[in-house]
């Protein structure tokens, strides 16, 4: 099938998979299930049924029930999102939500936005699996809650916190490639007060990240392992009822190698020889406010600081350092249990320090935001409204509208329409002869059309969607279009030269039947580049998911099976791959278990980014505790 093809058709593949799934797990009908509780879709706690955007979470139990063994590889089983990475466990990985680029996706840490302002998108590799406990995942458009970025969607992640009698839980683990995890945490309440604390520490050999005969002639036959410590500290006074004082802090150091070249003077000769080590330091501080005003009125406020400090090279060391300060203010007014209306106010100040810049560089975010939420019988109206005012790029509006009505019991349709924009990086604004600080933001419009199900043991979701992005922001080669000086830009620079559209369909299900739980994942994505006719690079037309689980009490088995279809990348097309992760635990005490897992288990050989190379067939033995049971 050609992409001409594929985008026409998947519509009607995912309408009759869905119906084929809705068939089977009919029998379910008649059950109910409570609707979770999300915060993504609206920026206030709403049950899922009251959002009209596509949102997902992926709760504790299946963070810890999953084989990933990163969180971009626990993101990547998920319908819309596809994930590059240069190598193994701890390189550099980008998320591509619904086709849109790694810097096409706001992160939030506990409402904290994260990530680099140099590269403009997040490292995920710095971000430990141990210290989430759930993570909400929006696809689609949301820059009218978020702001720059949100084109693809957003990631949520939420840390642990601490509740009732005080609980302990710790997990070690070792695996092939001299890969070892241990962990400890523990949390509670008492007195008004909450608390939770964390320490996890994962390491592995790796591999080299580069094959051998790469394009640039980067390959070091050395293994490229890494090590990531995090910790996590979190507590909260609640003086009265329905209000809560919190502080929260994150912490991850990363030491990961990898492949590249230097050129050192006086002969500029490429040298491949030398340990390359990413060092990267993230942090974040936050301290939050939120209390029940009236019964109608809740107010919330958050006063946080992000600090993400890379240092990078072999003999030569780089430095890209970003400090993001951020003050939100935000209320909700709930006059009905069946209206809401949110107004915040955010204003962000960022900082970018590199060796390559000449002084720090700084810009200023300031924003208003209008929300609505109404049901009206069967039918939930949202609508969403931003004002950004950037003290660099200008100002951008943009806005939200979505609808969704049941059909029946746990069935629901739902249509979305949004526009967006991404802002340029601070690479892209201000290396010297690259950067461009008279760079647009790029803006895009967004569609889509889904239909959601949820019964008893049974879920279900298709979406079709589409996005046209504008004023793309991309590498310009002709120095004649970059500047009238001829001796600026000698080498291109970054500039507004291009147009996309993405389009595709997800589908998603999970059904329970007794003892096994069966889940998987279809998607069909064309994203292309209108100027080229030419597919972006590192997408892939087709990604599916099928995982099955076997509980027996004390005993669980389960199987994950992923396969990612050929992608462009680098002037090549990489071939299409499939790898199986299964695992087993046993739980020999209600606060002891037994884990094993062997990922990849067909041991296949792959290029995850054209000329690098990810693990093999790679086990695991590990052990968990729970004081609390497991």
């Amino acid at each position: 099938m050609t992409l001409r093809t594929l985008a026409p058709r998947a519509p009607l593949a995912v309408a009759g998979c869905f119906a084929v799934l809705a068939s089977i797990a009919a029998p379910s009908l008649a059950q109910t299930r409570l609707e979770p509780i999300v915060v993504t879709g609206s920026r206030e706690p709403q049950t899922l049924d009251r959002v009209t955007a596509d949102v997902v979470v992926i709760d504790a139990g299946r963070i810890r029930a999953s084989t990933a063994d990163s969180i971009e590889d626990l993101l990547r089983r998920e319908a819309g999102v596809q994930v590059s990475r240069n190598g193994g466990p701890g390189q550099n990985a980008s998320v591509f939500i619904r086709g849109g680029g790694a810097n096409a996706t706001v992160v939030l840490i506990d409402g904290v936005r994260v990530g680099s302002a140099t590269l403009g998108q997040v490292e995920f590799e710095s971000i430990s699996l141990g210290q989430i406990d759930h993570i909400e995942v929006l696809r689609g458009p949301a820059s009218s809650l978020y702001g720059a970025d949100a084109v693809g969607g957003v990631v949520q992640i939420f840390t642990k916190r601490g509740e009732g009698e005080p609980r302990f839980s710790a997990n070690g683990a070792i695996g092939g490639y001299g890969a070892r995890q241990a962990g400890a945490g523990i949390g509670g309440a008492s007195g008004g007060f909450d608390y939770a604390a964390s320490l996890a520490r994962e390491r592995n050999r790796g591999v080299s990240a580069l094959k051998p005969g790469d394009q640039l002639g980067n390959f070091n036959p050395d293994d490229d392992g890494f090590t990531r410590d995090t910790g996590q500290f979190k507590l909260g006074f609640t003086p009265a009822a329905g209000h809560r004082v919190g502080l929260n802090v994150v912490e991850s150091r990363l030491n990961a190698q990898y492949d590249a070249s230097e050129f050192a003077p006086p002969t500029f000769a490429q040298d491949a020889s030398p340990d390359f080590r990413n060092r990267l330091k993230s942090e974040v501080i936050a301290l939050d406010y939120r209390g029940a005003i009236t019964p109608a009125w809740t107010a919330s406020a958050q006063l946080s600081h992000n600090d993400d400090d890379l240092k990078s090279g072999g003999n030569i060391i780089d430095r890209f350092r970003t400090r993001r300060d951020q003050l939100i203010g935000q209320a909700a007014w709930k006059p009905s249990a069946d209206q809401q209306l949110v107004v915040a106010y955010e204003h962000l100040t960022e900082k970018a320090e590199s060796t390559a810049y000449l002084g720090d560089r700084k810009r200023t975010n300031n924003a208003f935001v209008v929300g609505y939420t109404g049901q009206f019988g069967p039918q939930v109206v949202q609508a969403d409204l931003r004002r950004d005012q950037n003290s660099v790029y200008g100002g951008d509006t943009t806005g939200r509208l979505g609808w969704s009505m049941a059909l029946a019991p746990g069935l629901r349709v739902r249509a979305l329409a949004g526009t967006t924009f991404r802002a340029p990086s601070f690479n892209e604004l201000f290396y010297p002869d690259f950067g461009k600080p008279d760079l647009t933001p790029e803006r895009g419009r967004s569609i889509e059309l889904g239909l959601n199900w949820r019964a008893g043991d049974s879920e279900a979701a298709a979406t079709v969607y589409r996005n046209r992005v504008n004023d793309l922001i991309g590498y310009q080669p002709l120095q004649s279009a970059c500047a009238t000086d001829p001796t600026q830009f000698q080498f291109g620079c970054a500039a507004n030269i291009g147009r996309a559209r993405l389009q595709g369909a997800t589908l998603s299900g999970a059904q329970r039947w007794g003892a096994w739980r069966i889940s998987g994942t279809l998607d069909f994505l064309d994203a292309k580049d209108l100027a080229t006719g030419d597919r972006l690079a590192r997408r892939a037309a087709h990604q599916e998911s099928l995982a099955a689980d076997y509980d027996l009490g004390a005993w669980r088995f389960g199987a994950a099976l992923l396969a990612v279809g050929a992608r462009p990348d680098g002037g090549v097309t990489l071939g299409r791959y499939a790898t199986l992760d299964l695992h087993a635990r046993w739980r020999v005490a209600k606060q002891w278990q037994l884990e094993a897992k062997l990922l990849n288990a067909t041991d296949r050989q792959y290029e995850p980014v054209r000329d690098y190379q990810s693990l093999g067939r790679q086990a695991w033995l590990g052990l968990r505790f729970d004081s609390q049971g497991l």
